[in-house]
């Protein structure tokens, strides 16, 4: 074994079962869970949990209801608001960075993500679907090394990703179109202002299907989640 090769504390791990348990779905707006049951859940001991709900709490991904119990919070639609408009000020101004640091093989990559996004929706996947739209946004955004943008850009979507949970399991995945080939097409153009153009309407578009879920409009009657 290489002892270069340096091991993930089991804090961090923790952490980011945690944070994809809240990104993915696994964990709704408003369910509560105990120290003690994440901690049977993910194997770990309770000062990891302890650590990674710390983090989270500071990160405005979860709260605490007191007895050892947290939750993702419930969003009010005036904190939604809040969050598109910092989600259409960060995101798009880090695609703009990421463009000129793709080479063609980085574009090959992110196209290979929103075909693998594209099948999750055509298969009513809901947590296929989260997780590769996240990967497509991450895969460009990190290419852009802007630190500080990516840091509040993941702290938004911890905010956001389990709103986006609760649209996909009301309404399904066939109502979700985006603006990736948009973005896609951009990227190999090399045009900066389309593909920051993409992002901001595909980040639009999300936040307006959110709002619509919320307020009960165009929710059909059969719900799909293959999970």
């Amino acid at each position: 074994m290489n002892n270069n090769i340096r091991k993930i504390p089991n804090h961090e791990v923790t952490y980011l079962q945690i944070r994809d348990m809240i990104l993915f779905g696994d964990l709704a707006p408003g369910q509560s869970v105990t120290i003690q049951g994440l901690a049977a859940l993910l194997g770990a001991g309770v000062t990891p949990i302890r650590e990674a709900i710390r983090r989270l709490t500071a990160e405005g991904a979860l709260e605490f209801l007191g007895n050892r119990r947290v939750c993702v919070p419930e969003l009010t639609q005036a904190q939604h608001d809040e969050l598109e408009f910092a989600r259409l000020s960060i995101e798009p101004e880090i695609a703009r960075i990421s463009i000129n640091k793709l080479n063609s093989n980085d574009i090959d990559e992110l196209e290979a993500i929103d075909k693998t996004l594209n099948e999750a929706i055509f298969n009513g996947d809901v947590h296929g679907y989260l997780l590769q739209n996240h990967k497509f946004h991450f895969t460009l955004y990190n290419h852009s090394e802007a630190r500080i943008l990516l840091d509040i850009a993941n702290m938004l979507w911890l905010r956001a990703g389990p709103s986006l949970r609760v649209v996909c399991g009301r309404v399904g995945t066939y109502n979700l179109p985006d603006r990736h080939e948009q973005a896609l097409a951009a990227m190999r153009a090399r045009d900066s202002d389309a593909v920051e153009r993409a992002i901001r309407e595909d980040i639009r578009q999300g936040m307006d299907q959110i709002r619509q879920a919320q307020s009960g409009e165009g929710v059909p009657p059969k719900l799909i989640d293959k999970k």
